[in-house]
């Protein structure tokens, strides 16, 4: 009686076998690298480092600095503009660096063929 499905000789050819090895191994560097880039922290400032924003690789902010200088209360709405652009920097650095280091793992493959990295 034949066998339904699988492959002849009854087992995973050797190239699969190895392709599902290096999956598994690409997978286990991003969780490591993942976990390293959480605990990462990145800074921007704008307003000639008037404000300055901390963010982590949780896509938090951790901090946000202002120069007494800058505090105008005639002129809240630079503040708030210089605040938004120093964060907006500070996580579009995180993100470079994170799609960089992702990148290099899984040599610009991304979601190919489904996988989920």
């Amino acid at each position: 009686m034949a066998r339904k499905g699988g492959f002849p000789g009854g087992g995973i050819p050797g190239n699969m076998n190895n392709l599902m090895k290096q999956a598994q191994r690409m997978q286990k560097q991003m969780e490591e690298k993942t976990k390293e880039l959480e605990d990462k922290v990145w800074e921007a400032s704008a307003g000639g480092g008037a404000v300055k924003v901390t963010v982590t690789g949780k896509k938090e902010v951790a901090s946000v600095k202002i120069a007494q200088e800058v505090v105008d209360p005639d002129d809240v709405e630079m503040l708030e503009d210089l605040i938004v652009a120093a964060t907006n920097e500070a996580l579009r650095l995180m993100e470079e660096e994170s799609s960089q280091v992702m990148g290099d793992i899984t040599g610009g493959l991304g979601g190919l063929g489904g996988f989920p990295f």
